[in-house]
């Protein structure tokens, strides 16, 4: 009988990664783990935690400007943002060595380096090889930006957390919800902000009544959005990075954000040694057990480029724990369902969404029934802020099942998340009437929602 090193060893720590070293650790597997960087992933130390942490900070600009209106007086206090960047990066510290300690006090084995797979059961790491009964790749994704001249002037999402000095003028390019956050983030503290986008409208794939309102709202907080247009080139100059666009127009700016997109993270990884496949986009191919086409080597997480969200990560992690060691005791194997999986935008105001948007849910389900609502919340009625937040109900007219559920307000991924809920246990409309809203907040006009929009 071949005996090997690991029952499990996984490339990549990210949450994913450590997710399913240390769950399968805690069910008896001998497991190791190769990162070669900060434990903890894009997530914890260059997306989620440090991105949410700054959108609180940018938060404060407007709370307290909105603060008059309820009696509080004085002068605003400015933005130490060397303040910020060290105490964020203390909070990420005290993060990775709390992921550290989680793997190891499972009893994890971890090995710094950059791991490659040498065959269907073999891991090298820096010249040392291990073999492994099972492999799993969660090695994520990375920011990808454009070949056009003067890139290398240009910044990815990676580098904005310590960008030093502050920009006082920030161009940011692309249109999908990193470009709005940083947007949105860095106008609240205190950047003259544009952002470019070559669609007709950003946040490409989310309802279109969504895309219009936060559109909307972010240019009234002072961001200058360009729509249908692009980069043609950098240059460096003595008052800044003079930009180029394609409608032969320019500007000059202090940094210029390129968030237009993120591709796996799979270079070096071996993966054609070990004939593990890959799709055009060099996601790595995986079946519904998230099996590559190698049987003993599983992918999950963005590396796969299924649904790029790190909670969708965690799911898949568990999945295949589950599905290689057992569920626990009295427990049932977990599967991944990709359906109705809540989604949260941080820009000012928030995005929380579940379900079809309102084309697809036309175009998949048939006939529906929209139910809106555009209001002032009750905050904004001393604070003199012009914000607005945008409701809106989805329905499927044959089932009565609410499909589709989209909020631009405060607080809405807190708000949305107890309605994925019973939207995921096939809640409708009639069950939504007859629930008691809490007053007064925003959250309760989706259950007070009665007339039918009409266009």
């Amino acid at each position: 009988m071949h005996t090997f090193d690991f029952d499990l060893f996984v490339i990549g720590g990210g949450s994913g990664g450590v997710r399913a070293a240390r769950m399968s650790a805690q069910r008896g597997a001998k497991v190791g783990l190769a990162e070669v960087s900060d434990m903890g992933g894009t997530c914890v130390n260059l997306g989620c935690i440090p991105k949410k942490l700054y959108s609180y900070a940018a938060h404060f600009s407007e709370s307290f400007e909105e603060s008059h209106g309820f009696g509080w007086v004085g002068e605003a206090p400015t933005l130490n943002w060397d303040m910020l960047k060290s105490n964020r990066a203390r909070e990420i510290a005290r993060l990775n060595g709390i992921y550290v300690q989680l793997l190891k006090s499972a009893g994890v084995k971890i090995i710094n380096g950059w791991a490659r797979l040498v065959d269907a059961q073999t891991v090298e790491v820096d010249g040392q090889r291990y073999s492994a009964k099972h492999i799993l790749v969660a090695t994520g994704g990375k920011p990808s930006l454009p070949d056009l001249p003067g890139i290398e002037h240009a910044v990815s999402s990676n580098a904005m957390f310590d960008l030093s000095p502050f920009p006082k003028r920030l161009l940011v390019v692309g249109g999908g919800y990193i470009a709005c956050e940083f947007a949105s983030i860095f106008n609240g503290l205190g950047s003259s902000v544009t952002q470019l986008y070559r669609g007709h409208q950003v946040l490409r794939g989310f309802d279109e009544d969504v895309r219009a309102f936060i559109a909307g709202e972010l240019e009234k907080s002072g961001v200058n959005i360009r729509l249908n247009t692009d980069v043609a080139a950098i240059e460096q100059r003595g008052d800044g990075l003079r930009v180029q666009l394609i409608d032969g127009s320019h500007t000059t700016v202090d940094t210029v954000l390129f968030a237009t997109g993120r591709v796996p993270l799979v270079e070096g990884l071996g993966l054609d040694t070990a004939g593990v496949k890959q799709n055009a986009a060099g996601a790595i191919e995986v079946n519904e057990r998230y099996q590559t086409s190698v049987p003993s080597i599983y992918a999950v997480g963005d590396v796969t480029a299924r649904v790029q969200l790190t909670p969708v990560a965690l799911a898949e992690a568990m999945a295949v724990v589950d599905d290689l060691f057992g569920p626990p005791p009295g427990k049932q194997p977990r599967g991944m369902s990709y359906d109705f999986i809540p989604t949260a935008v941080f820009t000012h105001p928030n995005i929380g969404t579940v379900g079809y948007s309102e084309a697809d849910a036309a175009d998949k389900l048939g006939k529906i029934t929209i139910y809106k609502s555009n209001f002032k919340a009750l905050k904004h009625t001393l604070s003199g802020s012009t914000e607005r937040t945008f409701m809106k109900l989805i329905v499927e007219d044959a089932t009565d099942r609410v499909v589709g559920l989209h909020i631009v307000g405060a607080d809405a991924g807190e708000i949305v998340q107890g309605f994925a809920v019973a939207m995921k246990a096939g809640a409708t409309k009639a069950v939504f009437d007859s629930t008691i809203g809490i007053h007064p907040t925003m959250a309760e006009e989706f259950v007070t929602m009665r007339d039918p929009f009409k266009p």
